[in-house]
């Protein structure tokens, strides 16, 4: 008998991607299916992925990443998913490992991929990325993204993980403004996740992380090498830092103020 193929659903959420979202999708123009979460974009990216043949395109508010994946999550109609970031490609001999690997009735449920990093056009080698992974391919009926973080998400598994060998592209880098809004969205984000888990701020702490992320990033992993990409990636990094446990004081003061006015007559 021949075999069944399987189905895939593409799944990608965005947020004023244009320009990057168009080449994402013709990278996943293989899924059986393919649906975009989009936060209420203003740049045209709504307006180009309701025209386009091949998208299923819903709007939804952001709260945090891990909300807006879980959402996007239960829209999938098949049971294989290829989850990607807007600003990520899958390269033709991904392509074709993925179509092989779901084929052959895999013992894994998720897989890793490795990401190659871009700095605009050119690759990023160092700078701590060299060993990026993510889970980017897995199957709705094991997994869950797991509660406890809401920014760098990660899946809850029921069952085993691979690895697999050929990368994503990575278009993270478009220019610095972009990048640095993003650093400072990851670090606001961190900061209430450690806020609900009870963490408090320091300004020990503010002064040490920051430091020693550019550190680790530029000297301990090579971000040297990068030459003037690494010195602004890394900076930036650690930028996500600094933000991280300026947000955790606003959010103690916050609360502070909030008892104050609970106890007043």
């Amino acid at each position: 008998m021949p075999q069944t193929k399987e189905k895939i659903s593409a799944l990608i959420i965005t947020y004023n991607e244009i320009g990057y979202i168009e080449k994402c999708i013709e990278s996943v123009s293989f899924a059986d299916e393919i649906i975009v979460v989009d936060s209420y974009s203003n740049d045209g990216t709504y307006e180009y992925l309701i025209d386009h043949p091949k998208v299923k395109v819903i709007q939804n508010p952001f709260k945090n990443f891990t909300a807006q994946k879980s959402f996007t999550l239960k829209q999938a109609t098949n049971d294989w998913i290829l989850f990607l970031d807007a600003d990520e490609i899958v390269p033709e001999n991904l392509k074709n490992e993925i179509t092989a690997t779901v084929n052959k009735n895999p013992k894994h449920v998720a897989y890793w991929f490795y990401r190659k990093f871009m700095f605009q056009k050119e690759r990023l080698r160092f700078s701590g990325w060299q060993t990026d992974k993510n889970y980017r391919l897995f199957r709705k009926s094991k997994v869950n993204f797991s509660d406890k973080r809401i920014v760098h998400e990660t899946l809850d598994i029921n069952g085993t993980s691979g690895k697999f060998k050929n990368k994503l592209t990575h278009f993270c880098y478009k220019n610095y403004g972009m990048y640095k809004n993003k650093m400072m969205l990851y670090g606001r984000l961190k900061a209430k996740e450690a806020f609900t888990k009870n963490k408090r701020f320091s300004y020990s702490l503010l002064l040490i992380k920051p430091m020693w992320k550019f550190f680790n990033s530029y000297i301990i992993r090579l971000g040297f090498l990068d030459g003037k990409k690494g010195i602004i990636i890394c900076r930036l990094d650690a930028l996500c830092d600094v933000e991280r446990y300026r947000e955790l004081q606003r959010l103690e003061r916050e609360e502070q103020w909030s008892t104050v006015f609970k106890t007043m007559p």
